[in-house]
Parts: structure tokens; sequence; C-alpha cells
């Protein structure tokens, strides 16, 4: 297994969650797959329309301000903002 060299460690995790954009006027589904104190990793349907930043809203309630640091078709890398 690979080192892990990321200031603080990934979880792996499987929670619903919404990405939050326009105000809270629109949103897109979203599973948190990887969740750390730093930021995590969101599976979506489509990138299509998502911004580089954002509100992370978890089922659970936790709200977090995000940065996109990388995307793949149907994934996100986001970095956790102070909000």
């Amino acid at each position: 297994m690979a080192e892990e060299h990321r200031a603080s460690p990934r979880h792996r995790t499987l929670k619903g969650g919404r990405i939050v954009i326009n105000d809270g006027f629109s949103t897109f589904q979203c599973t948190v797959r990887n969740l750390s104190e730093a930021g995590a990793r969101l599976k979506v349907a489509s990138i299509v329309g998502i911004p580089d930043s954002f509100q992370l809203a978890m089922d659970d309630g936790r709200k977090f301000a995000c940065s996109v640091v990388w995307r793949t078709e149907a994934e996100l890398g986001v970095a956790f903002s102070p909000s």
C-alpha cells in the first residue's frame, strides 16, 4: 500500500450530500467517498455546471465551503476553505 502524504489522513466513507450553488437555489446530489479535515472526494452524476467553489451540505447536517482541486467526468476532489 502506498504511503499517505496528505497533511490530514483521508477516511473512506459513503455519505450523501448536496453541492449547493447560487445561494441555495441550485443543488447537485453527490456521494462523499473520502473525507478528511482538509477536504473530500465527491462522486457526482456529472461535473457539468459545477463551479470551482461551492458549499457542500452533508446529509448529517455538516456544511463546508469547498474549492475544487481536481475533477474527472464523475468525481471532484475538494479542499475545505475557511467559511
